[in-house]
């Protein structure tokens, strides 16, 4: 199976954020991943629109956006308009996030739903009709570094068992490492959020270690 190899965009050296996007490209990523934070809904502030246009402008990839923003539905038109291709959005977030998923739809997006590892499966089963993917947390949202926490495997499992009654991929985000990837691809996870613990930081370049990924 063909992984989604998707870097985290809050981790790259801004100073050479266009060149650092083409570099990307350039080593065979799949989709740029973008952390917009507000403050609220997790403790820390990252990208706005600008970060996101700037990356569309340098890329034909597609460009995702992870809002852990308080209300997303009245921010869906700013992402979209700045390039957004795939949105996700969490739950707890708001109160209708069915329909926050059919406006992206509707706007001829991709729609995604951020799962957080303390929500279930159970509470998220009837959104799964409409997501293109899914984004598993497997640490707390809000910061790069995180150690990976285990016990979301166990939700990851009945996701993958689930993909035989929907249509949606799964991506895993947070303290993914070499061995991860290599463990959960086995389960059938399709995609990876590449953070400072395989990709960003490191002393191989970007085209390098993409290819070692690859052949995991």
């Amino acid at each position: 199976m063909n992984k989604l190899l998707c870097p985290s965009m809050m981790c790259v050296d801004y100073d050479a954020l266009k060149e650092k996007v083409i570099e990307l490209d350039r080593a065979g990523i799949d989709i740029f991943h973008c952390d917009i934070m507000d403050g609220m809904f997790v403790p820390n502030i990252t990208m706005g629109t600008l970060d996101v246009k700037a990356i569309k402008k340098n890329t034909n990839k597609l460009v995702d956006v992870h809002l852990m923003i308080e209300n997303p539905l009245n921010k869906i038109d700013l992402f979209i308009d700045a390039g957004a291709d795939l949105i996700y959005v969490h739950p707890e977030s708001e109160r209708y996030t069915i329909k926050t998923l059919q406006y992206i739809i509707n706007r001829n997006r991709l729609a995604g739903i951020a799962i957080n590892p303390d929500t279930t499966v159970e509470t998220v089963y009837e959104m799964l009709n409409l997501v293109s993917y899914i984004l598993v947390m497997s640490v707390t949202p809000g910061y790069a570094g995180q150690q990976f926490l285990e016990f979301t495997v166990d939700k990851i499992k009945k996701l993958v068992d689930l993909k035989k009654q929907f249509t949606y991929k799964i991506i895993v985000d947070g303290g993914i490492t070499p061995e991860k990837i290599d463990e959960l691809s086995a389960i059938g996870v399709d995609g990876f959020i590449l953070g400072t613990s395989v990709l960003f930081n490191q002393t191989k370049d970007y085209q390098e270690i993409i290819k070692e990924i690859r052949g995991l």
